[in-house]
């Protein structure tokens, strides 16, 4: 009976904490401004604008289990608010790294009694969903499954590597762009001029704000697409420019541009080593490259570094790009690309940082080629089709056939007319050289190579005493002879071990 008591009470603290919102006074200026209805959302139009999905979905009364996918600042605990209002479904809030297996437990069971006695929906609103562990969101498949819960999940990570395939399965999945600096500066905007809940009525200072075009735009610039910073470095700089008395000839508190700079105290990195922000960035440090940009390529080489990413990273994405980009165009592009990454294990950083900015801008500058990759994969696409073809006979190690091989040395420019490719693709041609660097003159030599094999093959002149034979049908043949003893040797001592 005390377990069950227990139990109830913890039920009840747990409902009292989901319906507890602190008075606008003590709220943060970005908790006051959140929208209230799907259209003061700023953003996301094709999500929540005229026709959008979510803005469709919602107004029919109907929601389902979505997870809404995007960087910080993009609206989605905003948004989930929203559509639980728009549908009249009780919103319930946790957030996965603070929440566990029982709270999730206790906060269905309320739900489940809500639907039987009010016939009221919930939506139970996950933050970060990304942080709960499989058992976790396991514990959530029969809920969703049944429709107990609508489940929002909010993440910033790539959910389709950090949710379960299960439970996505069972969701909807929503991406959210970073907000435009115009979509920032209406959110900002709006801040400033709302008598209700912003800066210009009695939650504001005395005489409301005014904010120069200086301090504004860099205010705008510096919050990189995060409407959530924008608004606490707005409320950071109204209070440091109020204790100083810096107010514009209307009265109204002006922060300056030093005091935007002081409440920001740093340009805040968009960057995040585990999520989106670090595949972006790495795209445009790679894109550069490819793009023959050395100055972009070492802007985003200074961008990961100074965020903290893995040097490591860094390094094998230049390994790549040295034979994806660059290829056979400049063949020593993979040689200094490795030398790069043994330089940064013998000396680390900050040093390294040395090797891997001379390994992106000489990656940056070179020729170009992606006839490596072309190639490849061009093979692949036959392999996958046609699967594994059979070994021409003359190129096989043994067996009759193999006597009809041509060895390339026997002949002039070491090279003769053969097949190598199998009988069904015996005319395929993968590698197409490039006409940049190095790869004009391979290009050069290989259709030197084809006229030749055109005429007649011609045997070289031997030098005297150079043995006439194939070394490696000569090395073949000597270690078909060592297996041959060594299994005589094997069966001569299994007989005596008999005797």
């Amino acid at each position: 009976m005390a377990t069950r008591r227990t139990a109830r009470a913890g039920a009840g603290d747990a409902e009292q904490q989901q319906a507890f919102t602190p008075p606008p006074g003590v709220q943060p200026l970005a908790a006051r401004m959140r929208p209230r209805s799907i259209d003061e959302i700023v953003g996301q139009e094709r999500l929540v604008g005229p026709g959008g999905a979510l803005r469709r979905v919602s107004e029919r009364g109907h929601l389902g289990s979505v997870l809404l996918w995007g960087p910080p600042g993009s609206g989605k605990t905003s948004l989930a608010r929203v559509l639980a209002d728009t549908i009249g479904a009780r919103l319930v809030t946790i957030s996965a790294v603070m929440s566990g297996v029982a709270e999730v437990r206790t906060l269905v069971a309320q739900a489940r009694e809500r639907l039987a006695l009010e016939g009221r929906r919930t939506v139970l609103f996950i933050d970060e969903i990304h942080r709960f562990n499989k058992s976790q969101q396991d514990a959530l498949l029969p809920h969703v499954e049944d429709g107990t819960v609508m489940l929002v999940g909010a993440t910033t990570e790539n959910p389709y590597f950090e949710v379960n395939s299960a439970l996505l399965s069972r969701m909807r999945v929503y991406r959210l762009e970073p907000l435009t600096d115009d979509q920032v500066e209406t959110v900002v905007r709006r801040a400033i001029d709302d008598a209700e809940r912003g800066l210009a009525g009695e939650l504001g200072p005395e005489g409301g704000v005014s904010l120069a075009d200086e301090p504004f735009e860099h205010l705008v610039g510096l919050s990189a697409g995060d409407a959530r910073q924008a608004l606490n470095v707005l409320e950071n700089a109204v209070s440091i420019a109020e204790s100083e008395g810096i107010r514009d000839e209307a009265g109204r508190v002006s922060p300056r541009l030093e005091d935007v700079e002081a409440a920001a105290q740093q340009r805040v990195l968009s960057y995040d080593r585990a999520g989106d922000g670090h595949y972006d960035t790495v795209s445009a440090f790679i894109k550069s490259i490819r793009g023959n940009d050395p100055d972009a390529a070492l802007y985003w080489l200074a961008a990961m570094i100074a965020a903290g990413e893995d040097p490591r990273f860094i390094a094998r994405r230049l390994i790549i790009s040295a034979s994806e980009d660059v290829g056979m165009a400049d063949p020593r592009g993979l040689e200094v690309a490795v030398a790069a990454a043994q330089a940064l294990d013998w000396v680390g950083l900050p040093e390294a940082a040395y090797a891997l900015a001379h390994a992106t801008v000489m990656l940056a500058v070179t020729a170009k080629s992606n006839s490596i990759g072309r190639a490849y994969f061009a093979a692949m696409d036959d392999l996958l089709e046609n699967g594994s073809l059979p070994v021409p006979a003359h190129l096989r190690s043994s067996g009759p056939g193999r006597r009809t091989y041509r060895y390339p040395h026997d002949y002039e420019g070491d090279d003769v007319e053969q097949r190598y490719l199998p009988d069904k693709l015996a005319d395929r041609r993968y590698y197409f050289p490039g006409d940049q660097g190095a790869e004009s003159r391979i290009d050069e030599r290989l259709e030197r190579l084809r006229e030749a094999r055109r005429e007649a093959p011609r045997r070289k002149r031997r030098i005297p005493g150079e043995p006439d034979s194939d070394p490696m049908a000569t090395s073949s043949e000597a270690m078909r002879r060592r297996r041959e003893s060594l299994g005589d040797l094997s069966d001569s001592q299994r007989r005596d071990a008999e005797d």
